[in-house]
């Protein structure tokens, strides 16, 4: 097979979405997309799970695309998240992302209806089939009730458009066994940011980071390190960190980093049912977090 394209290395931002008076916030994404580019983002990834794209219409979801794509203006590259767990709908969205000038999808596992490993293969092999964009899976069994297996992933890797995986499954043992099963045909990105360093020392390329909404240079330097071949300092920074990560994590994304977001003036903070905002207490612990992280 020929050796496939990485879609980037380093650290990927997956990207809220801000909303006002329960509208996208275009100005406040614009200066979102401009912050991570001057901050060392390495990738820009849309209307992913921090972005609440559960809850965008079809119109904002393509909306946001287009409105990415041309803003970052190839500055570096942008994956739109086009997952469904209808088939037909994300290759619909998978056609529009291509056209609208992404530099890759990212496709989540079908949630809810879930599916047979067997039919989940056939599910992403026609996503790939549908569109000439690189696919990168995402793994999220958290979220979806799914997890993709090793010898799905096996078969998955073959295919020219799947370039790669997010990997959130937070199974290192599981997820080394995909590193051995697909090797070069398959890239990995770490989907969890308390395990950047330990995916990255077992070939990952990358994270594609909540983290990196409030700390782009830090987390793009972390992964340069792991690149560098510097684990050593890595882990200090992977340790050094971990308290506001896990504090990005003390309800589900993305109630915390919109808070944190919000806090730093990128953002109103608002979401959309069913997520709502933090009351004052857990906002006060993410606070002292973020102080002690030196953001505030």
């Amino acid at each position: 097979m020929t050796q496939k394209k990485k879609v980037f290395t380093g650290a990927g931002v997956a990207l809220i979405t801000p909303f006002r008076d329960g509208e996208v916030d275009y100005p406040a994404l614009e200066r979102i997309l401009e912050q991570q580019i001057e901050g060392g983002t390495d990738a820009i990834i849309v209307c992913g799970t921090t972005a609440e794209a559960a809850t965008l219409t079809d119109r904002e979801h393509k909306e946001i695309i287009s409105f990415s794509v041309e803003k970052v203006n190839h500055r570096v590259p942008v994956i739109a998240g086009a997952g469904s767990n209808h088939t037909d709908y994300a290759i619909e969205l998978t056609r529009f992302s291509k056209d609208a000038g992404a530099d890759a999808v990212l496709l989540v596992t079908p949630y809810y209806n879930k599916a047979s490993q067997k039919s989940l293969v056939r599910h992403f092999q026609m996503i790939a089939d549908a569109a000439d964009i690189p696919n990168i899976l995402y793994n999220v069994p958290s979220r979806t009730g799914l997890n993709i297996s090793v010898n799905a992933y096996r078969e998955l890797a073959k295919h020219p458009n799947i370039v790669a995986a997010k990997e959130a499954s937070g199974n290192l043992s599981a997820i080394l066994q995909v590193f051995e099963a697909c090797g070069d045909d398959l890239a990995i990105y770490s989907g969890n940011d308390d395990q950047i360093v330990p995916l990255m020392a077992m070939g990952a390329l990358g994270v594609i980071s909540v983290l990196s909404n409030v700390m782009p240079r830090e987390t793009h330097e972390l992964t340069q390190l792991c690149l560098d071949g510097n684990f050593r300092e890595a882990a200090k920074r992977q340790l050094e960190y971990l308290p506001l990560i896990n504090g990005l994590f003390m309800q589900v994304n993305p109630i915390p980093v919109k808070a944190a977001m919000a806090k730093m003036g990128y953002c109103t903070g608002e979401m959309r049912m069913p997520l709502c905002e933090m009351d004052d207490a857990d906002n006060e612990k993410l606070y002292a977090l973020m102080r002690d992280a030196g953001l505030l």
